[in-house]
């Protein structure tokens, strides 16, 4: 039997500027997205419907029915053939890492691959979601526009991260609706090309988040996350996405990120903690897709 599995990577928002909003009400970004070699996965094997399991560590509450953007994305293949579709959930829901998202991308790449049928067009992949286009590139990404404008961008130095999430639902639309001004600056024009951690970690600095101010007001633990990344030696700290999911950045040496993490969860036995490293061009072709027959 053909089975087909496909990596849905975490997303990783090193910036995220809001830029504007349109009449619409969609709202302009500005972000730096990276991607962890950590993530969800969707095993897709032949069935007789187009069908939906989710399992896994973080698939409480994780639907299995046409509200979960993997099976929406399914859906946009237009075929006879029926595909069992299962959702190995290793990242937390709704936590600005864009699980949803990301599986919804693992889904369309895993399908096109299973079917080899190409992608759905551009404005069907968009209306997904606004991550679903740089999730489905899956690479270092510079993502513009309401998440439409798509440029790859090279790779970053070899970084670790360590992600923590405490436990703690936000709700990006109330995000949204406390985010005090919808027209802020965007990045440079230009994204500098980094030779280390340090320096890209610098340059980063000098940017935002511009939701993590809403999100704190909504979930002040944010602030703990980020306090407890510094603590343990980030060499810079920031709340991806809308939340409630923080970044901690650390030099690729295969120690400081593990003791971070381990210290983190001694403190917080209850939140949801990871290290992981930096998804690079290298490992795209062996980590996004993995076929048998």
């Amino acid at each position: 039997m053909k089975t087909v599995r496909a990596a849905a990577p975490a997303k990783i928002n090193l910036t995220l500027h809001i830029t504007g909003q349109r009449p619409d009400g969609y709202h302009l970004l500005d972000s730096l997205v990276a991607f962890a070699k950590f993530g969800d996965y969707v095993t897709i094997q032949a069935g007789n419907t187009l069908s939906l399991t989710v399992e896994g560590p973080e698939a409480k509450g994780v639907p299995s029915d046409m509200a979960n953007l993997a099976l929406k994305a399914a859906a946009l293949y237009k075929t006879d053939a029926g595909a069992a579709l299962t959702l190995r959930k290793f990242l937390p829901a709704a936590s600005g890492i864009g699980g949803g998202s990301s599986d919804a991308a693992a889904a369309l790449r895993g399908l096109s691959h299973f079917h080899d049928l190409p992608l759905p067009d551009a404005d069907a992949i968009l209306a997904l979601g606004a991550d679903v286009p740089v999730c489905v590139a899956a690479r270092t990404a510079r993502m513009t526009g309401i998440g439409d404008q798509v440029e790859v961008l090279p790779d970053l130095p070899e970084t670790d991260i360590v992600l923590v999430n405490p436990r703690v639902g936000v709700a990006t639309a109330a995000v949204f609706g406390a985010l005090e001004s919808k027209s802020n600056a965007p990045m440079p024009d230009a994204i500098p090309a980094w030779n280390s951690t340090e320096d890209m970690c610098l340059w980063l600095r000098s940017q935002r988040n511009d939701l993590e101010a809403p999100a704190l007001s909504h979930a002040p633990v944010i602030a703990d996350c980020l306090a407890s990344l510094n603590e343990f030696g980030a060499l810079f700290a920031r709340m991806s996405g809308s939340g409630a999911t923080c970044f901690g950045l650390f030099e690729s040496d295969g120690f400081s990120a593990k003791s971070a993490r381990k210290f983190i969860l001694d403190r917080h036995p209850d939140w949801w903690v990871v290290n992981v490293s930096l998804l690079r061009s290298e490992d795209l072709d062996d980590y996004l897709i993995l076929s048998t027959t």
